[in-house]
């Protein structure tokens, strides 16, 4: 993922901001149900990009990733709706506990920008992605950088026609909706009232993305390494905040790694699940891979 990317990572100030006043009431609802569901993982499984993750020898590359990690970031979704056959292949290739998190295809982002052409794309995107059944995580939709709450009563209208059924997270890049207090309120307040979690984007250089304001029992959240050293200091930071977000009512983590260069993804999601393991106690599988793979890059 090259949105966000800043030449020197170094001068870039990562402090995690605190919480918005509202994530607290929105947690402390949920407080005294079950453990949370915790998935990690990363955004694509294929050899080229992650390289010395796969033994020598790996033949179906999603059939090793699935059993070392417990989830995927479904990022080709976003390019083309796949045929429903592709999706069958998918789900007998994986164990019964793994989940996809698919991305909605753009043209209902970015092509169609949420008008009226739109809908009938949508309808398709969701026959096609239920065929991932019992497998099927959360949906997600990112919008460009340029959809701005110009654009407030398409988003209404969206949420309005989603069938809940369907788990949905969505994605706002555009500043706008979070600098403005009056139009930030309005958005939130509308996911919180539809049940629909606010995505929050860990990358270097779009810091304004650190919302920290929950709308519902779900964090999902995408972090952007930077290939540098930094990434593990913020990846501790996510764990601590994750615990604290556990002991406030949270019951989804859904954790999703990018880099800059993907083929060191799975170090770093490798050293983040060690690291959920130690605080929250969950017992995820620590992902194992080929010779040439390390746990830490520095």
């Amino acid at each position: 993922m090259k949105f966000g990317k800043v030449e020197k990572p170094e001068i870039v100030d990562f402090l995690m901001p605190k919480d918005h006043p509202d994530t607290k009431k929105v947690l402390e609802k949920l407080i005294g149900q079950n453990a949370p569901s915790i998935y990690v993982g990363c955004a694509k499984w294929n050899r080229q990009d992650l390289k010395s993750f796969y033994p020598k020898g790996t033949k179906d590359e999603l059939a090793y990733y699935s059993s070392q990690f417990n989830s995927i970031e479904l990022n080709a979704t976003f390019y083309r709706i796949f045929p429903v056959e592709q999706y069958d292949k998918w789900y007998e290739k994986t164990p019964s506990s793994f989940k996809f998190f698919p991305k909605i295809v753009q043209n209902v982002s970015h092509l169609y920008r949420l008008n009226d052409q739109a809908y009938p794309i949508v309808e398709a995107f969701l026959n096609a992605i239920a065929n991932l059944k019992d497998k099927l995580g959360t949906i997600f939709l990112q919008m460009h950088n340029n959809f701005g709450p110009a654009n407030w009563d398409k988003v209404v209208r969206f949420v309005a026609y989603w069938p809940k059924e369907f788990p949905l997270a969505i994605e706002f890049r555009h500043t706008d909706w979070f600098n403005d207090d009056k139009v930030a309120q309005e958005l939130h307040s509308l996911l919180y009232e539809n049940n629909i979690a606010n995505i929050l984007v860990d990358t270097a250089g779009r810091r304004d993305l650190m919302h920290m304001r929950m709308t519902n029992d779900e964090a999902f959240i995408r972090f952007v390494g930077s290939n540098h050293k930094s990434d593990y200091q913020r990846l501790d930071d996510w764990v601590m905040r994750l615990y604290d977000w556990k002991e406030m009512g949270l019951r989804n983590i859904h954790f999703f790694v990018h880099q800059n260069m993907e083929l060191e993804s799975p170090l770093l999601s490798t050293y983040f699940i060690s690291k959920l393991n130690e605080k929250i106690e969950c017992n995820l599988h620590i992902p194992k891979s080929g010779d040439n793979f390390s746990p830490t890059l520095f």
